[in-house]
């Protein structure tokens, strides 16, 4: 890998106005390829032995990453960098065959990034919490999903369910009431049921979700270094009728897994 004076970084998004400056260097791929990505292959092989699925955070990365001088305090002063591309991508499949890999496609997405998760098939994501900001055109509401994607009510870097709706902007309220054919009272379970209903190949709904919990339970704030990832649920909180819900929405919505 190559040191300072450049380092990958998040430039500024949704989350954070000056993005995300993680501290670490970047990869030097022209090395990577010249041994045929050799450390990929056995870092993707190891997963596999411990996982079913993979999500590739900040997929985005491997089509182009921006990097920022080290000395830079913030994330803003950056440019973007070339990344590996489908090469990567195909020495890992020669070696390990099929890939089961999420794409996270969140944020700045150009067509070449669509173009590599889309030519490997790998799924993208949509997330209902940022579904509501704008009109019926928005790509995270369900009629405009696609069967690709893995669709959430929220990943590791958002609120709760409850606590979003607890902090909702009118606009998002009034849109997602009408949308959803709700008066808000139980909106967890409302986007669960949403994302069931959705056209996306997979749905995943995050424990703090299903159990109806707020903010003060929520994984990560993406940008602030400390303080997170501590959450942890107590099976005395988890009911039969939780299964029970779950189950019925995945019968309704056709969800269960093709028999053998």
């Amino acid at each position: 890998m190559a040191g300072p004076p450049w380092w990958r970084r998040v430039p500024p998004d949704f989350f954070s106005e000056t993005g995300q400056r993680w501290g670490n260097p970047l990869y030097r791929w022209s090395e990577h390829a010249r041994d045929g990505y050799a450390w990929w292959v056995e870092r993707v092989r190891r997963i596999f032995e411990l996982v079913d699925y993979v999500r590739i955070d900040h997929f985005r990365g491997f089509a182009g990453y921006w990097e920022i001088p080290a000395d830079e305090p913030t994330a803003v002063k950056g440019r973007w960098a070339p990344g590996p591309g489908e090469a990567l991508f195909k020495a890992i499949a020669r070696a390990l065959g099929p890939l089961p890999i999420i794409a996270e496609d969140l944020g700045v997405i150009t067509p070449d990034v669509d173009a590599l998760r889309k030519e490997f098939g790998f799924p993208g994501m949509r997330i209902l919490q940022f579904a509501f900001a704008g009109d019926a055109s928005d790509r995270f509401l369900p009629h405009n999903h696609e069967p690709d994607t893995v669709v959430y009510t929220g990943t590791h870097d958002n609120d709760t369910v409850a606590g979003w709706w607890a902090t909702a902007t009118d606009h998002e309220r009034h849109f997602a009431r009408g949308y959803l054919a709700t008066d808000g009272h139980d909106m967890p379970w409302t986007m669960i049921r949403a994302a069931m209903a959705s056209v996306a190949d997979t749905a995943v709904h995050p424990m703090q979700d299903v159990l109806a919990l707020p903010s003060d339970c929520r994984m990560n704030h993406p940008g602030q270094g400390s303080g997170w990832w501590a959450w942890r649920f107590q099976w005395s909180q988890v009911h039969p009728w939780h299964a029970g819900r779950l189950a019925e929405l995945v019968r309704l919505y056709g969800r269960a897994p093709a028999a053998n």
